[in-house]
C-alpha cells in the first residue's frame, strides 16, 4: 500500500496499556514523533516495551503544554470522552482517534469486525478459530488478544478478526470493515452515552460506515433495535441477516434441526446438535461466524470441523466444577443485564445466582421473569447492593450480601440444593471489588475449587 508520510507529525498517545503501547510502537515505526502520557502508573510490562523502543513517556501526570502541541492523539478505549485531557485536546481542534482507526491506515489486510452488546468475544474468537484452522494468515485483535497496532507493526497478516466495542467505534472515521457483524444491541455502558440509549445505538452502527457494495453486513434480523435502525439507514453493503426462523432474505437459519447457511453463491448445512457451543445465544454466534466464513470462501468441511471442535472462551458460561452435586458456572464476562438473561435462559436446573458490582444504569426488569422461574436464591456481591435490594427484595425468598468472592461462593453453596447450579453472572462491571472481570472470574474459580 502507499505509505502515509509522517513527516512533521507529532502523535500523543493517551494511556499506556495494551492498546496505547502498541500504538506508540507502530507510530514510531511509521516515522512519527511519539509521546505517551498516562495519568496512572504504567504497568511494568508496558513500561519495558516503551523503554526498549526509546519512546518518551510520562506517568501519573498529563503535561498539558506538551500534549497540546500534538498534531493528532490516540486514546485508549477505556478513557471516556469527557475527561479533562480529552476535552482540552478537542477544544484545541486536535483530532482524537482510536487505536483501530490509526493502525488501520498502515495495513491492506481484510477486516472482519464484530460488535454487539453480547456475544462478540465468542463470535470473534470462533471466526478466528475457523480461519486459522483453514490455513488463513490471520490476526486476532481489538477488544480481545494482542494490540491491533502492535500486530500491524510487527506482523504481516492478510486478515484481521477484530472485536470492536462501542468505545473503539467512537474513535473511528475512515476505517472500513470488509465484513461487519452486528450481533445485537441492548442497553450497556449508558453512563458513557449521557444515559441515552439512542447514542449507544448510533455508536454501534458506526461499524457499517465506509462500507461499499463489495462489503457485507451480517446482522441478527430479529433484534428489534437493529431492525428499526436499519429500516431508516441507506447502507451500501450487502445485507446478510441471520435468525432462528427463515424469513424472505435470511441467509442463516435453523431448519429441521439443521443450521443452514445460504448465500447467493454457496449453501452449508450442519446438524445443530454437532455444534460445540450450546444454548440459543451460542446458536446465533455460530450462525454469524459460519456466515462470515462462507462469505470468505472457507471450505465447508473446515467450517463444519471448526464449529464442532471450538472450545469456547474463559469467563463466558464456563463450567468450573461440580461439588457434591452442585454445578458451578463462571459467567463473569456478563457485565450487563442482557448477558445474564442469556445465561439464565440456558440453565436447565434451579439456580443460585451471584449478581452485583459497579452498576452501569442497569434495568433488571429484563431478567425479572427468568429469575422468578429459575432462581432459588440470590447473592449480591458488591460494595453497594442497594439498587439490587430495591428491585429484588420480596421477589426471591433467599438473599444474602457479600463483599468478598469467598463469602459469595460460601453463601451460594449454602443456599444450593442437590442438583442446583451456582451461576456467577453479575450484570455489572467488576471495578468495585476486582481488577477486571477476568480477576473476578478467576477468584470465583479458585474459591469454588477450595470448597
Amino acid at each position: 500500500m502507499e505509505k502515509k508520510s509522517a513527516a512533521g507529525k507529532f502523535l500523543v498517545v493517551i494511556g499506556a496499556g495494551e492498546s496505547g503501547t502498541g500504538t506508540a510502537v507502530l507510530a514510531q515505526k511509521q516515522g512519527y514523533e511519539v509521546f505517551v502520557s498516562d495519568l496512572s502508573t504504567i504497568k511494568p510490562e508496558y513500561r519495558a516495551v516503551l523503554e526498549q523502543n526509546n519512546i518518551p513517556f510520562e506517568e501519573n501526570i498529563h503535561s498539558l503544554s506538551k500534549i497540546l502541541t500534538a498534531t493528532e492523539a490516540v486514546k485508549s478505549p477505556g478513557i471516556p470522552d469527557n475527561v479533562p485531557i480529552i476535552r482540552e485536546l478537542r477544544k484545541h481542534n486536535i483530532p482524537v482517534v482510536s487505536e483501530i482507526e490509526f493502525a488501520g491506515r498502515f495495513t491492506d489486510a481484510k477486516m472482519i469486525c464484530i460488535t454487539g452488546s453480547n456475544g462478540k468475544t465468542t463470535t470473534t474468537t470462533l471466526i478466528y478459530h475457523i480461519l486459522k484452522n483453514s490455513g488463513y494468515n490471520v490476526g486476532l485483535a481489538g477488544n480481545v488478544g494482542r494490540s491491533f497496532a502492535m500486530q500491524v507493526a510487527t506482523e504481516n497478516f492478510d486478515y484481521y478478526v477484530l472485536e470492536l466495542s462501542s468505545f473503539q467505534l467512537d474513535g473511528m472515521t475512515d476505517f472500513k470493515a470488509n465484513i461487519a457483524i452486528l450481533l445485537n444491541i441492548t442497553p450497556d455502558h449508558l453512563e458513557r452515552y449521557d444515559h441515552k440509549f439512542e447514542n449507544y445505538v448510533r455508536s454501534k452502527l458506526r461499524i457499517t460506515q465506509n462500507q461499499t457494495d463489495k462489503d457485507a453486513l451480517i446482522f441478527w434480523e430479529d433484534d428489534p433495535v437493529i431492525h428499526n435502525v436499519l429500516k431508516n439507514e441507506h447502507l451500501n453493503s450487502m445485507l446478510c441477516p441471520f435468525a432462528i426462523e427463515k424469513h424472505i432474505d435470511t441467509e442463516a437459519f435453523v431448519e429441521n434441526g439443521d443450521l443452514v447457511i445460504q448465500t447467493a453463491q454457496r449453501r452449508f448445512k450442519m446438524r445443530t446438535e454437532e455444534l460445540s457451543l450450546k444454548g440459543q445465544h451460542n446458536l446465533y454466534n455460530s450462525m454469524a461466524a459460519g456466515l462470515a466464513a462462507l462469505i470468505m470462501d472457507v471450505k465447508k468441511e473446515d467450517i463444519r470441523k471448526s464449529l464442532a471442535d471450538f472450545q469456547g472462551i474463559e469467563h463466558r458460561l464456563e463450567y468450573v466444577a461440580t461439588v457434591r452435586n452442585v454445578r458451578f458456572i463462571n459467567d463473569s464476562k456478563a457485565t450487563n443485564v442482557n448477558s445474564c438473561w442469556y445465561a439464565l435462559q440456558s440453565m436447565q436446573t434451579p439456580v443460585v445466582l451471584i449478581l452485583g458490582g459497579t452498576d452501569k444504569g442497569n434495568d433488571y426488569r429484563e431478567i425479572e421473569q427468568l429469575v422468578a422461574q429459575k432462581v432459588r436464591a440470590l447473592v449480591f456481591l458488591g460494595v453497594d447492593n442497594s439498587k439490587l435490594h430495591s428491585f429484588f427484595d420480596g421477589k426471591v425468598e433467599k438473599i444474602a450480601d457479600a463483599i468478598t468472592m469467598k463469602d459469595a461462593v460460601n453463601e451460594a453453596y449454602k443456599f444450593a440444593s442437590d442438583g442446583d447450579t451456582v451461576l456467577l453472572s453479575p450484570c455489572c462491571a467488576s471495578f468495585d471489588l476486582f481488577k477486571n472481570y477476568e480477576d473476578r472470574g478467576r477468584q470465583f474459580k479458585t474459591c469454588v475449587r477450595n470448597l
